[in-house]
Order: structure tokens, then sequence, then C-alpha cells
């Protein structure tokens, strides 16, 4: 996975290792890996390569419980075997390589072998199927990973009709012909993975909602900017679709998604139209596309492959043990839910008063990112109750911190409370929209809030220019695009001039 294309990522939500290691030992091709395994023995035949004989696959299909009438059922088996061999929840001793001459003179000698019969290796399970019941939850998922490295190769594989087309008379594969590059596709699959971690970790953080397949393969295919797609184009995300269709058909079994196939029917329709006759009109036809999900332990999977290849992907929890200066700084890139969920987690268990002081002194600073800092620190102190009231008031007479804590302090119904002076009031509104700017940008609430901040004070913009805040010309800036009073929008542009003039 590349670390450019994403260099950092929104948090995820991770579920418990033990929770992890359950789903994985439940993913079915990874059952059927851990049941082949435990089934190997000294009657175990296998090739050169480590494959099971092809006269046990039936055999093995059977013990896995699968239809004998299924003609797939020897293909599972075959697969399951792959995977256990390759985890290591097998071993094989393949075949010498002059196993053939010994099985000729063992003939010629009157043996029991017959000339050019196929030489055949052993197989047992191996120690690492001992960590499937005795192992930890680390052990059992380290496992997996494994086997989904297998599945992750099979997948970047063309089909075998394809496959059996290239090949020329001397057995070899014609690459040219088929027009496909093995590293080229695993860095496709590897792409695609990464644009649906992405997509569903900047939702909301976890796996509640599935992402149309038309959306995944327009993320592969339609460039950045493009308006209307072309027929071109079109056709390019049709075939991509097909082709994430069938690989992520062979990443459903090991755990990694939940899948809902493209609608065969539909896809024909489509063929007879042409590349627009297949385009969604309402969410009905969405699903007929094709839906996928990352379970937990796909997300889990996915962000392990992307911290090897040096992505920055975060996960909720990382913070807990750091300062509140290391977690003020961080959440302050986290979308509000993520931040939220670091936060919760930074605050449990430890001691309230101390955790809202230590926040407070995080969030000083006049520097660019000290509005995100003091809005996050906001967000923290909204979880903390009264208790905390002696580590908000010890902020009241500083400039930074003073209209903060008169903030808490009235939505907790403190009396008493000083009102605060107009210089601070006029560079809390400034430190406020400075946050909201850095952490959205120009929302479409912007504007109503800017209205709700300015509405109260007379003579707002005649005061505000002078506020010693480093935000002070970019808010005015901001307010004269778009708050939504043409009057006050330009007393905001004039005062961000006065305010562009005094500096020097």
């Amino acid at each position: 996975m590349s670390a450019e294309s994403h260099p950092t990522l929104p948090p995820v939500r991770l579920h418990s290792d033990a929770e992890l290691a359950r789903d994985a030992l439940g993913a079915p091709l990874f059952a059927r890996a851990v049941r082949l395994a435990r089934w190997a023995g000294p009657g175990t035949r296998v090739g050169v390569g480590g494959e099971l004989a092809a006269e046990q696959l039936p055999g093995a299909a059977a013990h896995l419980g699968l239809d004998a009438d299924d003609e797939d059922a020897p293909g599972y088996a075959s697969q399951a075997w792959r995977v256990a061999v390759d985890t290591g929840l097998v071993d094989v001793t393949e075949p010498e390589e002059d196993a053939n001459d010994a099985n000729g003179d063992a003939a010629g000698a009157g043996g029991d072998a017959g000339a050019g019969e196929e030489p055949y290796g052993t197989a047992a399970p191996g120690e690492d199927l001992a960590l499937v019941t005795g192992g930890t939850p680390g052990d059992v998922l380290a496992l997996w990973r494994a086997a989904l490295e297998t599945v992750l190769a099979d997948a970047a594989v063309p089909d075998l009709e394809d496959l059996v087309d290239a090949l020329d008379a001397g057995g070899e594969i014609d690459f040219d012909r088929l027009d496909w590059n093995p590293g080229r596709e695993a860095d496709l699959l590897d792409a695609v993975l990464a644009n649906l971690y992405l997509l569903t970790v900047s939702g909301t953080g976890g796996v509640d909602r599935p992402i149309p397949l038309p959306v995944l393969a327009a993320s592969m295919v339609v460039p950045d900017g493009m308006g209307e797609p072309s027929d071109a184009v079109l056709e390019q995300v049709s075939d991509a679709m097909m082709r994430l269709d069938d690989q992520f058909r062979q990443l459903e079994p090991i755990g990694l998604v939940e899948f809902r196939p493209v609608d065969e029917e539909l896809m024909a329709q489509a063929d007879e139209d042409g590349p627009r006759g297949g385009r969604e009109d309402d969410d009905e036809d969405v699903s007929r596309y094709g839906m996928v999900r990352l379970t937990p332990l796909g997300l889990y999977g996915i962000r392990a492959r992307m911290l090897e290849a040096g992505v920055a992907a975060p996960a909720v929890g990382e913070l807990a043990d750091k300062g509140a200066d290391a977690l003020l700084d961080v959440v302050a890139s986290y979308p509000e839910h993520a931040a939220q969920a670091e936060i919760e987690q930074w605050m449990a268990g430890r001691d309230l008063l101390a955790a809202v002081a230590e926040l407070l002194a995080a969030a000083r600073g006049d520097d660019e990112g000290g509005p995100l800092r003091r809005l996050r620190c906001q967000q923290a102190l909204a979880l903390a109750g009264p208790e905390a009231e002696p580590a908000v008031r010890s902020v009241l007479d500083e400039a930074e911190l003073g209209g903060l804590a008169r903030v808490w302090l009235a939505e907790h119904g403190v009396a008493d409370v000083p009102p605060p002076a107009p210089e601070m009031v006029f560079w809390l509104t400034v430190d406020t929209i400075a946050a909201q700017l850095a952490a959205d940008g120009e929302t479409e609430e912007l504007p109503a809030l800017m209205e709700t901040l300015t509405a109260h004070h007379a003579g707002f913009f005649d005061q505000v220019w002078r506020v010693e805040h480093p935000s002070t010309v970019q808010v005015l800036e901001a307010m004269g695009r778009l708050h939504p009073d043409r009057k006050t929008a330009k007393e905001a542009r004039k005062a961000a001039f006065k305010a562009r003039s005094r500096r020097p």
C-alpha cells in the first residue's frame, strides 16, 4: 500500500484483540484451514508445491462438510489447504526430486510403484496449530494475517479462463496477451482496499455504512475534478466494478469484507443498454450494483498492512497514555467524532481535576494551532462534571482561557462568575471563528455563527480590529466574505483593512 496515497488517515475505532481473534477464528476460510490442519496425518499426500493430492480432495471436502455434489467443493478444500500450508498450520515434506527415478527402480525390481508414478510428499499438523487454542489473541491474529496475504495474492490473479486462454504451446503464460502484470495487479488491489478503508473511516470511524461498488470503482477510475464522465470513463468504471465484484467474492470468506455481489441480471441489462444504461437512478439500484463493507476484522487487517507500508493510520486510544499537549495537538486535525472518542479514552481513568488542569495548560498559546487546541479543550471540558470547577476558575483572568472558562461555568450554572471585559469578548469571538475555520473551513453553518457572535455587540467592528490575536485579519476577511448581512460584511472588510494596516 502506498504511503504517498494517504499520508495521514482519520483514526479508526478498533475492536479489542480478543474480539478480533474470535472473528478470525469464525472466518469460514480460516476455520476450514484449521480443520484441515487437524485432519492432516501420515496418510496425507502432497505434491511438489505442497498442494493436496487430487485424489485426496474429495476426502478433504467431505471432512469440511462440503456438499459432495457441489462441483466447487474440491476447489474450496484446495484453497483451505493452501491457506493452512502458507500460515504454518500444516507442515509439509515435499517429494524429493529423484523420487521419479526411485519409483522407476522400484518398478523394475518388481516393487509396487509403477514407472512414472507421481511422487508424493507428506503432511502433518504444524507447530503453529497449537496457537489456535493455546496462543494469545495476538498469535491468532498473526495467523489470520498470514492467511489474508494468501487470499490477497489469489485475488490479484486473473480468472482461470483468462489464464488458460493465455497459455502458449509450451505451457507458459503469455503475459502480453493476458495484459496482466502481477505486481501492478497487487498494487491496484492495495489501492482499492486503501480507498475502501479511507471511505469507511472518513464517515463515522467505524463499519456502519456499506460502500456502493460504483463509488469505490469510480474512486479508482474517475480523475479528480472531472464533471460529467464520458462514455469511455463509464465503461472503465463498469469494468472496474466487475473486477472488484470478483475480488470481493474471494475476500469475503477470509472475513475481510461483507459483500453483496453485483446483480447479474442488472449487469446483463447494462450490457444491452451501453455504458450509460446501467447508471443507478435510486438507492435500490445502487444496492443492486453491489455493496461492500469492511468488517471490524477487515479494518484491523488493512490498517496493519498500511502501517507496515509506512502509512500513518491512527487508531482511537493510541493517545491514552500521552500528555494533554500531545492529545490536543493530534486531535486538532481529527474529525469531531474521532476527536471526541479519543478525548473520552484519554480522560477515562484519570483524576478529573488534574486532567482538566493539564488540558487547560496545553490549550494555551498564540500560535496558529492555538484556536483549534482550545476548541478541542472545550470539547474535552464538556465531559467534566462540577468537580472540575476549581481548575476552570483558576484561569478566569487569563486572556486566552478566561472566555472559555466563563462559557463552561455558565453552562454548569455556577454563580458569582465575574463578567468578561469587552476585550476578552472580542478576543474569544476571533478565537472561536478561527477555530471553526481551522477545523472545517468555510462551512454552510459558519455565517450563522458569525451573525450570532456579532449581533449583540454594538460597534463590534469598531473594536475587533484592534484585538491582539494572530488570526484577527483572517477572521475579519472571512466575515467580509461570509457574513449574511451585506452591510455587516462591508464593515468586516473595512475592519480587516485596518487590522492589516496596523501590522508592521
